[in-house]
């Protein structure tokens, strides 16, 4: 009898653990396209993310630098040391500005950060808080009344 309560026992862990690491892994593959890193221009420039990557890219709209092409728009995104040429083929958020904070959800590749989605800030006083706390590290944050 007691033979059999330990074999039982034994029986029990091995099955929860086979359930555990499976949900683990539908749980991982779930999250496999779901999970999108942020990155600064100086990131991108020194690590050269792959092209199938797709992670955040976030800075300040460099001024002057927003230009309109054939159904496209190229800008540039900076933060204290690097740029990056984003080109974005849709339709840019009404608050989009040069000097303000933005997020771009796309792809680096061969130089330009093809965006698939740009967000910008939506309010006087708002910047996303990845690229606010980016910009207080490198001692460029500046609140609206500066």
């Amino acid at each position: 009898m007691r033979r059999l309560q330990k074999k039982r026992r034994i029986q029990l862990a091995f099955t929860s653990a086979c359930m555990l690491a499976a949900a683990a892994a539908l749980v991982g593959y779930g999250f496999r396209d779901g999970i999108n890193y942020f990155r600064l221009p100086s990131e991108v420039i020194f690590e050269n993310p792959s092209p199938n990557e797709v992670f955040r890219l976030g800075g300040l709209v460099a001024v002057d630098s927003v230009a309109e092409n054939a159904g496209s728009v190229t800008f540039d995104v900076v933060d204290s040391q690097h740029k990056v040429r984003v080109e974005f083929g849709g339709i840019l958020p009404d608050l989009f500005a040069e000097g303000q904070g933005v997020i771009a959800l796309g792809r680096y590749l061969e130089g330009v950060f093809v965006a698939d989605e740009v967000l910008a800030k939506h309010d006087e006083t708002y910047m996303p808080k990845e690229v606010a706390d980016a910009l207080k590290e490198q001692g460029l944050f500046r609140t609206p009344d500066q």
